[in-house]
């Protein structure tokens, strides 16, 4: 949406010209001439400076930089600054203060620190979202209004224990129901009066952050604070929308980030930003599978790369700088997955605090004849000459893995069975399995239609939300293929277990039922051992932390357990339902028969990769108006040559003609249009 309001893939990032003089504003502008640059998000964290006390407001500041910034051919991205109160607020206001998990009051500092249901907070920030919108509604400069930043954390304190009470009745609609959804006459407690309820913490069910107790009250406090959150971003939404309709607002949200359910925010972004910072050791897999997963939020709609760093963060443990091409690397698989946007944070680095060390378009050295800037400024140049090509271009995927953030929830703050068991390391692990092999993927959540899927999977299904059985038997009547692993259908969306024998609704679809699931720590293993030949799978392969004890009610069995009292059960099983086909694999196997098995399922429903699958080499696809471009990355640091198959190419970064095979620098990056 902003890109095609630009006219342009977008290309900037975060600016803070109120911490330097107007002579550095200068500056900049010619610097930001020379890299292409031309969209800039401003006023992200600027309340104190635009409101120094409870009735004063003060734009002029603002006025004279977004005046400073159209006259320069600079579009904005105008911040509400709401994500950090001023002092004075903290000061005069105390319920804006945060309680954390422990029962701490905070004091004022740092950023975030507000409580999504004070009722301060929540009067003064959309009293000041208000006067902005009055004063810039018509300001030539702003393309797109940024709400807060990077919302997260959580608050424990008086006024959200009495929202949650609120929220809770209007989730249940009676204390019966509520007490029925818990299951409150385990260890006496049952509710007579909302009062009662107090939030779930350290001081009541929690004895560790991630373990509680009561399961279904922790995971309500999870949604009820995604939820408060999101209230705080609709309040400043809709103040927006009011006065400017047509106006695009958004918020930076942070990939898989656990406390906030990205599916239900995407409903009220009007387009997706993310905030990219992959270490120097993060596997190229996982940040891929962050970038679908952003576009997957709104089916498919493109993304905007908000925020990455030029070159190193200043929040890791070791702030690696990125080698050189990696800047450009990196910014290039986030288009490959659909963003529509290459940003940074931050344009200038910070002179004090704590980003001072903070990576930046303009270093401290203040010039451009860093290595960093010219990176920056090469690869600003190649956006220009590539915005016909991939803008309104889209990314069609026939395999799709799910994610649901109330099924993270409920499975990590489970009370057993294994503490080793992360949920986004099981969904890494089958993501990379299809990445090994260019075969492309949509990140899903549970509401999306299935109907355009060949293949669907959904690792560690352990929530079973209503309805959602019946639409996977569906899907798989139809031709589809679904598989899901151990630990999946074992209780519905209050966490409370569905009975009959596990895998609960999913039973009859996978064609077999669990009698139970042994858990060991990670350094003990079993093995699979295929029963019969699958494709390239034969033999032995390792496995860990679970091992479900199953029984066939029709599944074939394809590999059983190698060792243990449990030798010789089944530990994968494929079942044909109607037109299609459901498989389970119940236990944590090694990632190589992931890989494999992934491989083969994808050859038998004709799932094929876009091009010869290389150790280090990334291929991804988008199309328009009936054209092809491929991404081919490679992440290795060496020449690779990468098998292009049968069909001619036109690189666009060379205008070369590309058939059978391509020669790739180390860090490189081709995109080819098919001829």
């Amino acid at each position: 949406m902003l890109s095609e309001r630009m006219g342009k893939m977008v290309y900037g990032g975060d600016y803070n010209p109120e911490q330097w003089e107007r002579a550095v504003w200068d500056e900049d502008m010619r610097l930001f001439k020379k890299a292409n640059i031309d969209f800039v998000r401003v006023n992200i964290f600027s309340w104190a400076l635009s409101q120094p006390d409870e009735v004063t407001y003060q734009f002029e500041w603002l006025d004279e930089v977004l005046d400073f910034l159209y006259e320069h051919g600079i579009k904005v991205g105008l911040g509400t600054s709401t994500a950090a109160h001023p002092a004075w607020m903290a000061r005069k206001y105390p319920d804006i203060l945060r309680t954390e998990f422990n029962g701490q009051k905070r004091k004022f500092g740092g950023r975030h620190n507000s409580c999504p249901n004070s009722p301060s907070y929540r009067q003064f920030s959309t009293r000041l979202v208000k006067k902005l919108v009055e004063r810039y509604k018509h300001h030539p400069a702003i393309m797109l209004w940024n709400i807060s930043n990077e919302f997260g954390g959580a608050c424990y304190c008086k006024n959200c224990e009495k929202a949650f009470r609120v929220w809770l009745k209007e989730r249940y609609g009676t204390l019966e129901a509520l007490n029925q959804a818990w299951n409150t006459r385990f260890w006496g407690h049952t509710f007579y009066e909302w009062d009662e309820i107090v939030s779930p913490s350290l001081l009541s069910e929690h004895f560790a952050e991630n373990r509680t107790m009561f399961q279904g009250i922790s995971l309500d406090y999870a949604r009820f604070n995604s939820d408060s959150m999101l209230a705080c971003y609709l309040l400043e939404y809709h103040e927006i929308k009011r006065e400017i309709p047509d106006a695009i607002v958004t918020t930076n949200i942070m990939g898989a980030y656990k406390p906030l359910d990205y599916f239900k925010w995407a409903k009220h972004m009007d387009v997706i930003g993310w905030d990219n910072y992959p270490s120097i050791d993060t596997p190229i897999s996982y940040s891929a599978m962050m970038h679908d997963l952003m576009r997957g939020l709104k089916q498919g709609q493109p993304f905007l790369l908000m925020e990455q760093t030029p070159s190193q963060t200043n929040w890791q443990p070791y702030n690696s700088l990125k080698r050189p091409g990696v800047l450009r690397l990196w910014s290039y698989q986030a288009v490959a997955h659909g963003a529509d946007s290459v940003l940074y944070f931050q344009m200038r680095r910070s002179i004090g605090a704590c980003e001072k060390f903070h990576g930046a378009v303009i270093e401290h050295a203040g010039h451009e004849q860093t290595r960093v800037f010219k990176e920056v400024a090469n690869l600003g140049e190649e956006l220009v000459d590539l915005t016909d090509t991939l803008l309104q271009s889209t990314i069609r995927a026939k395999a799709a893995i799910v994610f649901d953030w109330e099924n993270w929830w409920a499975l990590e703050y489970s009370s057993g069975p294994n503490e080793s068991l992360r949920y986004l390391d099981q969904i890494h692990k089958y993501y990379a399995a299809l990445y090994k092999q260019n075969i492309q993927v949509d990140m899903i959540g549970v509401e999306a239609s299935l109907d355009s899927y060949d293949i669907v999977i959904a690792p560690v299904l352990y929530m079973v939300k209503p309805g959602y059985a019946k639409r996977i038997e569906t899907f798989v009547a139809n031709g589809g293929t679904f598989l899901t692993t151990f630990l999946s259908g074992i209780v519905d969306e209050n966490d409370r277990v569905t009975l009959g024998g596990y895998p609960g609704e999913l039973r009859t679809l996978l064609g077999i039922w669990s009698e139970e699931i042994d858990s060991l720590s990670p350094e003990h293993t079993n093995q699979i051992v295929m029963k019969q030949r699958f494709g390239s799978l034969e033999g032995t392969y390792s496995c860990q932390l679970l091992f479900d004890l199953i029984h066939t009610e029709g599944a074939e069995v394809i590999a059983e357990y190698g060792e243990d009292f449990y030798k010789g059960r089944p530990a994968v099983t494929a079942h044909s339902f109607a037109k299609g086909e459901a498989w389970y694999v119940a236990t944590d196997p090694e990632q190589s028969f992931v890989d494999e098995l992934m491989r083969e399922i994808c050859l038998k429903r004709d799932v094929r990769p876009l091009v010869e699958p290389k150790k280090g080499i990334e291929v991804s696809k988008r199309e328009k108006d009936g054209k092809e471009f491929l991404f081919i990355l490679n992440h290795n640091a060496e020449e690779e040559f990468v098998n292009v198959g049968d069909h001619s190419f036109k690189n666009l970064f060379t205008n070369e003609v590309i058939s059978k095979q391509l020669t790739l620098e180390g860090k490189g990056v081709a995109l080819l249009e098919r001829l």
